[in-house]
């Protein structure tokens, strides 16, 4: 049995960046449990066609480890991954991980003022315990009568199967959320036919994704100020977009910006006319 002071679970976003200001205030005595064998939660997980993220990357990131070399304004998976990997590697968090250790139960013992942790590969006490796991690290399969019998292929977007030849193939894809906002498109071109099955149709507006330049990525580097004033920006909008989403009233005064997008991307009158019964709006890939 191992004691420590500060355990961690979960090795993503929350669990890195907890880690890295735990050593900024001078915290040596903790340990991290991370049931796969590499950092990166969610962004190691997930590598479905076309995967991204839908926050722009100066503001997903993290406050204390700014990145100037962002690539784009809403970066790729495979980048997201590298910059956590990376911030893992800068402030020597990687000696702390516990990989391969799967969290089974954390129980207080009151006679002892301290948690008892009960991993796949031995038990942890610590006096103090922090969940950083993620909500999106299961995926969740629908039941539905007949999935027992499917023959062709399945599998969650979560766990995309590359192995799976997607061209000329006949697909169908159950829901219209953020991955599938995101995957569909990347692989509708390559298809012989997909089905898209939705219970609610989102809104959909353009993200406004564009490359960064050299010249900005320079101008990151040597004033980071003008990151700092880019990251306040980015905020400030997602605080207003966050108080229509929390006020219906505010988000029908966005529902235009939605269908103008729609009107460009579908042609057809009569599709259209089916996307638009809803009052909900998703702010996504264009």
């Amino acid at each position: 049995m191992q004691n420590v002071q500060i355990a961690i679970i979960g090795s993503g976003f929350g669990g890195i960046g907890t880690a890295i200001r735990l050593k900024q205030e001078g915290f040596e005595d903790f340990i991290i449990f991370e049931r796969a064998d590499d950092v990166g939660g969610v962004w190691r997980d997930n590598t479905y066609p076309g995967c991204a993220c839908d926050v722009q990357s100066h503001l997903y990131s993290l406050s204390f480890v700014p990145n100037p070399d962002w690539t784009h304004s809403f970066s790729p998976q495979a980048e997201i991954w590298d910059y956590l990997r990376k911030c893992a590697r800068d402030y020597d968090v990687l000696p702390h991980i516990r990989f391969g250790h799967m969290v089974t139960e954390a129980v207080w013992e009151n006679d002892q003022q301290r948690w008892r942790i009960e991993t796949s590969k031995g038990t942890f006490m610590a006096s103090f315990l922090i969940s950083a796991a993620g909500s999106f690290s299961e995926p969740k399969h629908p039941q539905f009568p007949g999935l027992e019998t499917f023959k062709g292929k399945m599998f969650h977007s979560s766990r995309w199967d590359h192995q799976f030849e997607i061209k000329r193939s006949r697909i169908a894809v159950i829901g219209t959320g953020a991955s599938a906002i995101q995957f569909v498109p990347a692989i509708q071109p390559q298809v012989e036919k997909l089905y898209l099955f939705q219970r609610t149709a989102p809104w959909i507006v353009r993200r406004h994704d564009r490359p960064f330049a050299q010249l900005e990525r320079k101008l990151f580097r040597r004033f980071p100020v003008v990151q700092l004033l880019m990251r306040a920006g980015i905020y400030s909008f997602r605080e207003v977009v966050g108080f229509a989403f929390r006020h219906p009233w505010a988000m029908k005064l966005l529902q235009p910006l939605a269908r103008r997008h729609l009107k460009r991307s579908v042609a057809d009158p009569v599709l259209r006319a089916k996307l638009t019964l809803t009052i909900l709006w998703v702010a996504s890939a264009s």
